[in-house]
């Protein structure tokens, strides 16, 4: 039996989820904007937070769709095409096929086309994703409790709290940005990415706070994200040459 990663059968089943995924959203989405007329919120309010909301996943979607079209050449389109879309979870995606890939001995240059390898590969980053579905709704009733604790007795050890979990969270990925920076000029590029995509987050920090710009709030980390991923863009050719 042949197998390819771009079976029509494949683009069948992807295609059908993520209908089924935006289909819910659309729903939910019409739900929650009824439900806000009927608690008297202004119709301008609501098509602000709408649109606020779209635009804020712009830099996300650009950056899922670069990941589509890395692991595609790899994967095919229909499996990235369908992880991506649902999960979104590029720094867990790309990891998780390169680990399994270079575990196995497949090079990530070639497409696959041993079914027992893309199956292997999509097992690993479904069970590897899954024991979030677990956890979640475990604990997160215990962890936003005593979370709420802390911040009620403490509201600033309750932010550092935060903070603290949310740069641990961060740290997990610091590996691939430091992975290779031993390797010359060209390892150095995920560093500038990082500094530059700080350096907008600041300016932007700085024209909200000095300038008053409150509106900017919505949008600083799309616009850092966006404008680190074309200074990306420009740099890598340059240095990676």
């Amino acid at each position: 039996m042949n197998f390819h990663p771009n079976s029509t059968i494949l683009f069948v089943l992807a295609g059908a989820v993520i209908v089924f995924v935006i289909a819910q959203s659309l729903f939910f989405l019409i739900r929650a904007f009824r439900r806000g007329n009927e608690l008297g919120i202004d119709k301008k309010q609501l098509y602000r937070t709408v649109l606020s909301t779209a635009l804020f996943t712009i830099a996300p979607a650009v950056s899922i769709l670069l990941g589509v079209i890395t692991l595609s050449k790899f994967l095919g389109l229909p499996l990235p095409w369908l992880r991506l879309s649902i999960i979104g979870a590029i720094t867990y995606e790309l990891p998780a096929a390169t680990s399994t890939a270079n575990a196995i001995g497949i090079s990530l240059s070639e497409t696959v086309t041993d079914p027992s390898v893309y199956t292997a590969i999509a097992w690993v980053m479904t069970l590897g994703i899954f024991p979030g579905l677990i956890w979640v709704p475990l604990f997160i009733k215990k962890i936003q409790g005593g979370l709420m604790k802390i911040k009620n007795k403490d509201s600033k050890w309750g932010d550092i709290l935060m903070t603290a979990m949310f740069l641990g969270m961060i740290s997990a990925f610091l590996g691939m940005v430091f992975a290779d920076i031993r390797s010359g000029l060209k390892g150095w590029i995920p560093i500038f990415v990082l500094l530059c995509s700080a350096l907008i987050m600041g300016i932007c920090g700085f024209l909200i706070k000095k300038c008053n710009m409150k509106w900017l709030e919505n949008y600083a980390l799309p616009v850092s994200m966006l404008g680190a991923m074309i200074f990306a863009a420009v740099i890598t050719p340059v240095i990676g040459g």
